[in-house]
């Protein structure tokens, strides 16, 4: 899991030069000592550290996430699919004592549990086969997110000192997340759990351990007991699209109703307060969701709203529930560069959209909301052709 990676994915597009070898070596004798200065034993952080080399392909993938560089459909069809649907319901009955369990004790119903499963591992079939210590260390060692993964690399490090794994067999993603559950370095020390009672947490090869630590998880992030991720929804004709503000424009679900949004299949929405925001991930062509907090849960474990739509999604397929009603659009999603010129665009027109670091954010859609709401254009924070031509970009 990209587990409070969450930042790190607001970065810059432009792959960096490999360092030089002699800098790599100076930056590895430096983690070195800031490990042994926070407790690590000497011979580990010798053993582990020594002779250690980059891993340039780490870089690479660390400048390309998927959640930024594909559309909302091909993101979904490449991880809601009739595989992994069916294959997520086989689990969810195998495992149901299990997962009462787990919602007894943390509140997270079993559908999401698996749906994290599904979307990180494929269900445990693929946990990552790069060399953690090694990956970590070449993050550290890269300028734009150097103090993060320096502290995850000491987390591995401690992890190791525990006897949690061993060195050598402590493999993940590029990222350094770990197990079926893909965690943080940082995340499993704090929260991953012994259910099993084997002695020792093992979120590669024990489910119980897994599972019950994704719950755990969860809890410790807010989640609300009873509800849901959110739904989909319908929007009224002549509906004013800059009501849509992503998740920092919240109403109550009596509110929306009263603004004319119906559920997907055309029915009333409850007369409740609970709190929801509207998001509009492919514009107006596509489909409208009303999230509530516990979307905001899911961010918590990874901050991409594709990725938490995918895992709502998911889970509610997984109880029977069936595809969405409005497909996304096959939209051709934007490149790092377009996007920049994008938000350097408004900014120059007087619409803040925070970094020009080529992520189509919720700050560059409340920019570009702005822009399209002053220009009389549909409001809907999406960078249709028409937006891209008022504010000049090709």
């Amino acid at each position: 899991m990209r587990i409070y990676l969450l930042m790190a994915l607001l970065i810059a597009a432009s792959i960096v030069p490999a360092m030089a070898a002699n800098d790599f070596d100076r930056c590895v004798a430096d983690l070195r000592d800031q490990a042994l200065e926070q407790g690590i034993d000497e011979s580990v952080a010798s053993q582990v550290l020594a002779g250690i080399k980059p891993l340039q392909r780490v870089i690479e993938l660390d400048r390309s996430q998927p959640e930024f560089t594909r559309s909302l459909r091909d993101y979904l069809e490449k991880r809601v699919t009739e595989q992994r649907i069916e294959k997520g319901r086989i689990l969810y009955q195998q495992h149901s004592q299990l997962l009462d369990r787990i919602t007894r004790e943390t509140g997270v119903p079993g559908r999401y549990l698996i749906a994290f499963w599904g979307l990180e591992t494929n269900f445990g079939s693929y946990t990552g086969k790069m060399p953690i210590p090694r990956a970590l260390t070449t993050l550290a060692c890269d300028q734009r997110r150097s103090g993060y993964f320096t502290d995850e690399l000491i987390a591995a490090l401690r992890l190791i000192e525990r006897g949690d794994v061993p060195a050598d067999a402590m493999k993940g993603s590029w990222a350094g997340a770990m197990g079926q559950m893909q965690f943080m370095p940082s995340v499993y020390l704090k929260y991953a759990v012994d259910a099993d009672g084997s002695g020792r947490v093992d979120l590669w090869n024990s489910v119980p351990d897994a599972l019950t630590s994704a719950g755990h998880l969860l809890k410790s992030l807010g989640w609300n007991d009873g509800e849901r991720w959110g739904r989909e929804v319908q929007l009224p004709d002549n509906f004013d699209y800059s009501l849509a503000q992503g998740l920092s424009g919240k109403r109550t679900l009596s509110q929306w109703r009263k603004l004319g949004l119906r559920n997907a299949f055309g029915g009333e929405l409850p007369q409740a307060d609970m709190q929801a925001a509207l998001l509009l991930p492919s514009g107006h062509q596509g489909p409208a969701f009303l999230v509530y907090d516990n979307f905001r849960v899911i961010m918590g474990w990874n901050q991409s709203e594709f990725y938490a739509l995918a895992v709502g999604h998911l889970a509610d397929r997984i109880v029977g529930a069936g595809p969405l009603q409005t497909r996304p659009p096959d939209h051709e999603p934007l490149s790092r560069e377009t996007v920049k010129a994008l938000q350097a665009a408004l900014a120059e027109a007087g619409h803040e959209p925070g970094p020009v670091d080529g992520i189509l954010g919720s700050g560059t859609r409340s920019a570009l909301r702005g822009f399209q709401k002053e220009k009389g254009l549909r409001a809907d924070g999406y960078p249709d052709p028409e937006s891209l031509s008022a504010l000049g970009v090709d």
